[in-house]
């Protein structure tokens, strides 16, 4: 067992931190990349705001107002 602790070993455990945390930003970065592509999790207001209008929920006096007030955020 010591000769882990005082030998070489030890480059053998911080390879194996090294491959976990390389491992879990490799699938992190994934992840987030894939639900970016996907389109249907994520819909910013303007994308919501012409699905109501085409929907009928809202007039285009409403429409047109609520557009500007995006667009100036």
């Amino acid at each position: 067992m010591t000769q882990y602790m005082f030998g070489w070993g030890w480059i053998l455990w911080l390879g194996f931190i090294f491959l976990m945390f390389s491992s879990l930003g490799n699938w992190n970065y994934a992840y987030r990349a894939h639900r970016k592509v996907d389109g249907s999790s994520f819909k910013d207001a303007l994308s919501i705001l012409k699905e109501r209008y085409a929907t009928g929920e809202l007039t285009r006096t409403q429409y047109l107002e609520m557009k500007s007030d995006i667009a100036s955020d």
